[in-house]
């Protein structure tokens, strides 16, 4: 068989398994979710050991820090992932539930309830954490799943993939409800993108080119976003000391991620007494600073921001920093530059707040807070699937009602239409 009719019977196998996802009950799924936590926990050094081999790769490839700390799976993060599939166990189903009731004068009752979508293909870069989360997430809303990670984690998704599949089989999961494309073949994607009829739903979830090729490939609707270039605006009414905390939170927590901070904006009231420390802060930290002219007068070792920077998501210990003279300003410069993801302003002053909550239509927007909570977990929702800057049908942090669509449900009494 060649790639396509490869792709082809493993769409089929989808359709085939999300059939039989559609017949378990919320307690069946919860079981198989457990059972898929306590295999990943049990494989914990089989899937080191394969991560092991994916870093030595990406070191010899040349990865940055920031990418392979994405694709490291520590301890910790392993934990992440069985915890992850615990607590999607333990979310409300939502598969079923009604959203509306009404009853019609003719007697007729309609109900609006939510459904799987059907089969979610998930395409992804480096962290291999997202094959646990993408499979717990899908599975729980009974979709079938095709998993295609990227090659900097190969190992790593083959393992923890085998892992979910083993442990979900010991309590009943339907074959091919949860499939892997392990092939490096970059033509895998445009199958999986064009797969109508096969593939209900595709989210790309990694770098821009990603998100861009996928979906100007794609005949099968995409939810996605491009890029996370994420704002802190400190207002000058701002408390100096929480603005510290959560500007070097938002950059320097974890700087390889989408909702990290990548511009930071400061009221020029406030620029001289604050700057000279936080810089001092993001020094001591390792990040490297790109400002305007007032920056730079404030601290001379600042290099010179050039437009470009203003668009970047780094995914790096690198910064932007701008001194505005309004708030306005700020909610203009985040408009024009930003990507509709997560933006945050730091102040005291309820004029301000308001101005930039009405104003800034970012999936996100963050008020005396870092935003590096924008996550479905962080959010109380359970592992995510990913975040969309789209506005039609998910934004930001999607979880289990995102991963559904809804029917009507007619019940009638013998009713005919005159």
């Amino acid at each position: 068989m060649n790639l396509h009719d490869d792709m082809i019977l493993m769409g089929e196998k989808a359709v085939a398994a999300s059939r039989e996802l559609a017949k378990l009950s919320t307690r069946r799924k919860n079981i198989i979710l457990e059972a898929m936590a306590n295999e990943i926990a049990a494989q914990k050094e089989t899937i080191q050991a394969a991560n092991a081999r994916d870093l030595s790769a990406g070191r010899e490839a040349g990865l940055s820090a920031a990418l392979l700390d994405r694709l490291e799976l520590t301890d910790a993060r392993i934990d992440g992932m069985v915890k992850g599939l615990l607590d999607v166990a333990a979310l409300k189903d939502p598969v079923g539930t009604r959203i509306s009731l009404w009853n019609r004068p003719n007697g007729l009752q309609i109900k609006k309830v939510r459904v799987p979508i059907g089969v979610i293909a998930i395409i992804y870069e480096s962290r291999p954490n997202v094959t646990a989360d993408a499979a717990s997430l899908c599975f729980k809303t009974a979709n079938a799943v095709i998993l295609r990670g990227g090659k900097d984690a190969v190992y790593s998704n083959a393992a923890i993939a085998k892992a979910l599949r083993e442990g979900g089989a010991k309590k009943g999961m339907p074959e091919n409800a949860i499939q892997l494309v392990e092939t490096p073949d970059r033509d895998a994607v445009r199958e999986l993108a064009q797969m109508t009829g096969k593939v209900d739903l595709i989210i790309p979830r990694g770098g821009e080119g990603l998100i861009k090729a996928v979906a100007e490939m794609a005949w099968v609707p995409v939810i996605k976003h491009y890029k996370g270039v994420c704002h802190t605006y400190v207002d000058a009414s701002a408390d100096i000391e929480m603005a510290l905390a959560i500007c070097e939170n938002a950059k320097c927590q974890r700087p390889g991620v989408c909702n990290a901070m990548e511009t930071l904006l400061v009221h020029k009231d406030i620029a001289a007494e604050f700057l000279p420390r936080m810089i001092e802060r993001f020094k001591e930290c390792g990040v490297e600073l790109r400002g305007d002219e007032t920056v730079q007068k404030i601290d001379a070792s600042v290099k010179a921001a050039t437009e470009e920077d203003w668009h970047e998501e780094y995914l790096d210990m690198v910064l932007a920093i701008r001194v505005v003279d309004r708030v306005e300003a700020a909610i203009e410069h985040i408009n024009t530059y930003g990507s509709y993801h997560s933006d945050a302003i730091v102040t005291a002053d309820a004029d301000a707040e308001k101005a930039f909550l009405a104003q800034i239509d970012s999936a996100a927007v963050y008020v005396n807070a870092s935003t590096r909570f924008t996550d479905g977990a962080e959010f109380g929702m359970g592992a995510e699937i990913g975040i969309s800057t789209d506005k039609l049908h998910a934004r930001g942090p999607m979880g289990l009602e995102e991963l559904t669509t809804y029917k009507f449900v007619i019940e009638g009494t013998g009713q005919i239409r005159p």
